[in-house]
């Protein structure tokens, strides 16, 4: 599998994870909407930056150009994350 192919893939899994992630966080936290969707996405950026470092040491060789590695999956990955969130957090929230 091509480097960018892969770390694509990479940041989705990681977007679902911080999605689960952020919405048990949410519902342990205050339930006031503000603070439920600031701690979600505080999370969600903790984790890009986080993955952005390993990533990069992983891949520094193998991909030509290196703002690539920064850009390739954001998209998907704000995407996935933003659904598990809300399916998770709708789910364990509902009395």
């Amino acid at each position: 599998m091509k480097p960018l192919v892969l770390l694509y893939w990479i940041r989705f899994a990681l977007g679902v994870v911080a999605g689960l992630v952020s919405a048990i966080v949410a519902t342990m936290s205050d339930p006031a909407m503000f603070t439920t969707f600031m701690n979600g996405i505080t999370i969600a950026l903790l984790v890009y930056l986080m993955s952005y470092y390993i990533l990069k040491a992983k891949f520094a060789a193998t991909i030509e150009k290196q703002s690539k590695i920064m850009t390739m999956g954001i998209f998907m990955y704000f995407l996935a994350w933003a659904v598990f969130f809300v399916l998770t957090y709708s789910f364990l929230s509902t009395p």
